[in-house]
Formats: C-alpha cells, sequence, structure tokens
C-alpha cells in the first residue's frame, strides 16, 4: 500500500479532521509552502536521520521540524544517547520512509525510523505536509497530529534559520 493512503487510512480510523491538496510535484519547502498557501513554520519537514551510539549499529530518526528551521544534529544525537548524528544516504531514507525524498511525511510506518518531533511544531496552528507523494499534501490541526502520533516524540531538535537579506 503506498504511503499517501497509509496516512488517509490512519488519519480516517483516528477520526481527524485534513484536507487533501493536490498541486504540481514539488519537494522544496519553500516553493511548496507558497504553493499551498501555508507560512513557512506551519510546514512541516521530514528528514532522515542516522545516529552513531559507539557500536557498529545505527539508529534511524525521521526528524520533523518546522520548514523555517534546520534540524539540530547534535541534539539528535543527544536525545537517541549516541555520539553523532548525521543524514542517512538517500537510498536507506527512501527504503525506510518507502517515499522518495522530498515527499516523505511526518509520520512513521517502520519500526526501524524513531519519530522525533520539534516542540515549535505544536504552537503552529495547522500543519501542512507532503503526504507520501510530490503532488499531494495533507493539512491537519497540529494538535490532532500530536493526538496521532503521541506526545512522547517531541523535542527540542530544531534551529530557526536566519532569513537572508
Amino acid at each position: 500500500m503506498i504511503i499517501f493512503n497509509k496516512i488517509k487510512e490512519l488519519l480516517i480510523y483516528r477520526q481527524v479532521d485534513f484536507d487533501i491538496i493536490e498541486h504540481e510535484a514539488e519537494g522544496c519547502t519553500d516553493i511548496i509552502s507558497k504553493i499551498r498557501g501555508n507560512k513557512l513554520q506551519q510546514a512541516a519537514k521530514a528528514m532522515v536521520l542516522q545516529v552513531q551510539n559507539g557500536t557498529e549499529q545505527l539508529q534511524y530518526v525521521l526528524a520533523i521540524v518546522p520548514g523555517d528551521s534546520k534540524v539540530n544534529f547534535k541534539s539528535i544525537a543527544r536525545l537517541m544517547g549516541g555520539k553523532k548524528s548525521t543524514f542517512a544516504p538517500p537510498e536507506v531514507a527512501q527504503k525506510l520512509t518507502e517515499c522518495q525524498m522530498g515527499a516523505v511525511p511526518p509520520f512513521s510506518f517502520n519500526d526501524k525510523l524513531t519519530l522525533c518531533v520539534d516542540e515549535r511544531l505544536c504552537s503552529v496552528g495547522r500543519l501542512y505536509f507532503n503526504a507520501g507523494e510530490l503532488n499531494k499534501s495533507i493539512s491537519l490541526n497540529a494538535d490532532d497530529y500530536f493526538k496521532v502520533v503521541g506526545r512522547n516524540c517531541i523535542a527540542e531538535i530544531a534551529t530557526p534559520m536566519i532569513a537572508k537579506v
């Protein structure tokens, strides 16, 4: 089953109101936010990271940060009890998420992929994200998102980007 359908079924099962937004294929947060008409901080940007914890075994994290932020690699490593975190190789990220990069949603459907969501997404009102496909997004209330994924995944894992003047 494709990820878009998994998300829809999960949200329907959890009785969450959501909107599907169909648009031109786009995976860049800045551009898709303009197309959808959402504020950049309302975009839930998903990145797959790998954490080194001193053993040869890597841990994988699906880090969700606001669109106007970047992931704080040190925070992710500390949170996971590791020494260092980096972006996972694209082929690993695609295998873990079953999505092409740019279309990864803020949901993990893989036990090997730990979900971590930046705390600032709790207060943005409405979340917008690509939903497993580059041409489909979903919008829902942030509180409803956290009702689905839980609050144990919330942490301070992002740093605001400084606007270029």
